[in-house]
């Protein structure tokens, strides 16, 4: 097999397999984009607090012991 056939088998898969692709619709990519959004609001919250706790116990440990 030459370089040129090669290539044209390659590209006959690639139209087969795109052919086999399914694209969500503008819903499904609204309602997972929020989902996303929302879940990482509540991390970010989640790592807020834990930073401030971390930050309170080690500010409490060097008044105590420094």
């Amino acid at each position: 097999m030459n370089w040129l056939t090669k290539a044209k088998e390659f590209l006959r898969e690639v139209k087969a397999e795109w052919n086999k692709v399914s694209f969500p619709s503008r819903q499904e990519v609204v309602g997972t984009t929020v989902v996303v959004m929302v879940a990482s609001f509540i991390m970010a919250l989640y790592l807020a607090a834990a930073d401030i706790l971390i930050l309170r116990i080690y500010e409490f440990v060097i008044r105590i012991f420094g």
